[in-house]
C-alpha cells in the first residue's frame, strides 16, 4: 500500500495521455495521494476534470490562473511529492527538462522538485530511436532521472516499433518499489505457485487449471519487499522472479516434502498452489491401452498440505487459499477453522474475472479473528500487495 505517499503526476500530449487515468486510478486504490499537472496539450486529448475525478484533487494546467489555494503552487507540489511521474512523457518535455527550459506548470514544478522525477516515454518509433532525442534521455540519466522503458508494439499512428508507453501495471509496480519500505527484510517467505501432476503411465497425468500467476506475483511482490522467498512451483509457463529461490516439483507429495524440509526455518508460509487432493492408486508402468470398455481407476488421498502446516506452526504465520465454485465464502470460513490458519483468500473460480488463469482477481480475506473483508476486481499483483500487507499487520 502506498498509504501517505505523495505522488505528482504530470501527463503530456500525446494519445496515451488516456492511460494516465488508469495510472492515478490504480495509485489511488493503492491509498496514494495524488496530484495531477496536465500540460494545454493533454487537454485535448483528456479532460482535467477526469483526473479530478479520479485524484480527488484539483488538477493544476495554466501557471497563471487563479490559484485554488494561497500558496505558490509549482513549488508547493514539487515540494509535495514523493515521486514525480510524467506519463506520458513526450520527446518534447523531455528535451526541455534536459536543457532547463520551464516554460509552462508542469516543466517549471519538474525543474523545482528535489523529488525522485521518473518519465514514462511515449512517442513514434522514429522519435525515440531520433539521436537527438536519446541524447536527452542519456543526459537526464546521468542526472539521475529514472525512466520506465517503453514497449514494443503498434503505434497508434500504425508504426510498429518501440515507443509506445508501457503498460500501466508496470509502471504503478515501478512507482510502488521506489516508495515501499522493506518491511520484511529478515523476513523467510515461502510461496507454493501453480498445479501438481499425478501420473496414470508413462505418457498420461491428472492436473488441474492453475497458471501459477497469483503465487508468482506474491513471491515477486515479497521479495521487493525486502524478504527471502523460496518459491515451491508445480510446472507453469511462467518466469521465475528476479532474486527468488525457485524449486520446481510435480506432484502433491513432492510439494509436502519441499516444503516440511523448510518450515521450521521459515517466518510465512503462503500457499497459494493448488496441489490435487488425490492421485491414481496405481502407476502404470507402460501406456494403457485402449479397450472396448469402461476404463475404471482407483484413488488415494494426498497429504492436505495446509492442515499439516497450519496445526504444525509454532510462529509462523501461515496464509491459505479456497478457490471455490459454491458457498464460497462458508466453505472458505470452514477451510479457515479446519486448517488452523491466521487468514484465508478466498475466490470464486466460476466468477469471469476471478478464475485460474486471469489475470485478475476478485476475493475476500477471512481472518481468524472472523473478520471478513471483500475486494473488487483487481491485478493478481495489487491483491498480492494486499496480501502481503495483512500478513505485516500479523507480525505488528
Amino acid at each position: 500500500m502506498l498509504k501517505g505517499k505523495n505522488i505528482v503526476v504530470g501527463v503530456t500530449g500525446g494519445i496515451a495521455a488516456y492511460k494516465a487515468a488508469d495510472i492515478v486510478s490504480k495509485l489511488k486504490k493503492l491509498q496514494a495521494n495524488v496530484d495531477v499537472i496536465m500540460t494545454e496539450s493533454a487537454t485535448k486529448f483528456i479532460s482535467p476534470l477526469t483526473f479530478q475525478s479520479l485524484s480527488q484533487n484539483f488538477v493544476t494546467v495554466d501557471m497563471f490562473k487563479e490559484p485554488k489555494k494561497w500558496e505558490i503552487e509549482h513549488i508547493s507540489l514539487a515540494q509535495k511529492a514523493d515521486v514525480f511521474l510524467i506519463a506520458p512523457a513526450t520527446a518534447n518535455v523531455i528535451g526541455k527538462v534536459a536543457n532547463g527550459i520551464a516554460d509552462d506548470m508542469l516543466s517549471t514544478t519538474i525543474m523545482a522538485t528535489k523529488s525522485k522525477v521518473v518519465f514514462a516515454p511515449a512517442m513514434n518509433t522514429n522519435m525515440y530511436t531520433n539521436p537527438i532525442f536519446q541524447q536527452n534521455m542519456n543526459k537526464l540519466k546521468e542526472l539521475g532521472y529514472e525512466f520506465i522503458r517503453p514497449a514494443k508494439g503498434r503505434l497508434a499512428c500504425g508504426d510498429y516499433g518501440e515507443g509506445k508507453m508501457a503498460d500501466t501495471v508496470d509502471i504503478v509496480s515501478y512507482v510502488t518499489d521506489m516508495l515501499t519500505n522493506k518491511e520484511l527484510k529478515g523476513k523467510k517467505v515461502i510461496v507454493t505457485a501453480g498445479p501438481t501432476i499425478e501420473p496414470i503411465d508413462p505418457v498420461r497425468y491428472l492436473t488441474n487449471h492453475s497458471s501459477g500467476k497469483m503465487g508468482y506475483a506474491i513471491a515477486e511482490e515479497a521479495e521487493k519487499m525486502g524478504a527471502e522467498v523460496i518459491l515451491i512451483s508445480g510446472p507453469t509457463h511462467l518466469k521465475a522472479p528476479d532474486g527468488v529461490e525457485v524449486v520446481r516439483i510435480n506432484t502433491t507429495q513432492q510439494m509436502f516434502n519441499e516444503i516440511e524440509k523448510r518450515f521450521n526455518g521459515c517466518d510465512v508460509l503462503i500457499k497459494a498452489a493448488a496441489p490435487l487432493d488425490y492421485k491414481p492408486e496405481e502407476v502404470y508402468n507402460n501406456k494403457i491401452k485402449k479397450g472396448n470398455g469402461k476404463l475404471e481407476l482407483s484413488f488415494t488421498r494426498n497429504p492436505d498440505i495446509l492442515k499439516y502446516f497450519g496445526n504444525n506452526k509454532k510462529d509462523q504465520i501461515v496464509v491459505g487459499f479456497a478457490a471455490e465454485t459454491d458457498n464460497v465464502l462458508e466453505n472458505g470460513r470452514k477451510k479457515m477453522k479446519n486448517k488452523n490458519l491466521d487468514f484465508i483468500v478466498v475466490n470464486d473460480v466460476s466468477n469471469k474475472d476471478a478464475g485460474f488463469k486471469k489475470e485478475t482477481n476478485v476475493a475476500t480475506i477471512i481472518d481468524k479473528e472472523g473478520t471478513e473483508k471483500s475486494y473488487p476486481k483487481m491485478s493478481k499483483r495489487e491483491l498480492a500487495k494486499i496480501i502481503l500487507d495483512k500478513i505485516l499487520d500479523n507480525f505488528s
